[in-house]
């Protein structure tokens, strides 16, 4: 699970006077978190702290890294940290701007302020499930594509695509790209619909967004 693409998440919390202005944006690489987290330092320069935290898959075990910004140890970026782990979001950076209301919150304070600003932002993201799609490519003549596409979606195939004269040497031929979660099943109906002249070739699998 992680946020969806192109969004900036946020939200603001003000506890003891002190204003806590949290942002978290979905990120692909650790480049990414620090291009944003330099983003929202340049937004409010005038911060004292500009906390930061950031997990993004990397294999079995994922990328992950955190930073007080001057706030006493294990206050901020840590408490940040675990609440990102909480939620269960990958690929998601969040950065937390703190002003100083004049009231000083203690360590455990500052824990709280910090992990209920990291959840409430959070929150606020558009979450998505991350979907592998089994896909295919099959080429037919174009004569048959309208046909075929019809017949296609009417059995519940996703038609991803389809690229009419994509090839020079081929100029009457369609090449369609599908998706369909049983294999079997789609090289049956393939067969069927086209009397068994066409063979659909095994792609990448599709990485799709599901909103929550």
């Amino acid at each position: 699970m992680t946020l969806a693409r192109s969004t900036t998440a946020h939200a603001e919390l003000e506890i003891s006077r002190s204003k806590f202005l949290g942002y978290t944006r979905r990120v692909e690489n650790e480049a990414a978190a620090r291009e944003f987290f330099a983003e929202i330092r340049a937004q409010y320069p005038d911060a004292r702290h500009h906390c930061t935290a950031f997990s993004i898959a990397d294999g079995p075990n994922p990328i992950e890294r955190s930073s007080d910004d001057g706030e006493p140890s294990g206050t901020a970026g840590m408490p940040m940290l675990a609440a990102l782990r909480g939620s269960g979001l990958i690929d998601v950076a969040v950065v937390v701007v703190r002003y100083f209301g004049g009231i000083k919150l203690g360590t455990g304070g500052l824990v709280r302020a910090y992990t209920n600003t990291t959840i409430a932002t959070l929150d606020a993201g558009t979450k998505v499930h991350l979907v592998a799609l089994p896909t295919w490519e099959l080429t037919v003549g174009a004569g048959d594509a309208g046909r075929l596409r019809a017949a296609l979606e009417n059995q519940g195939v996703s038609v991803l695509n389809v690229a009419y004269g994509f090839d020079p040497e081929r100029p009457t031929d369609a090449r369609f790209t599908l998706s369909y979660d049983n294999g079997d099943e789609l090289m049956s109906l393939l067969a069927s619909l086209t009397h068994g002249d066409a063979t659909p070739v095994r792609l990448a699998d599709r990485i799709s967004e599901v909103a929550l």
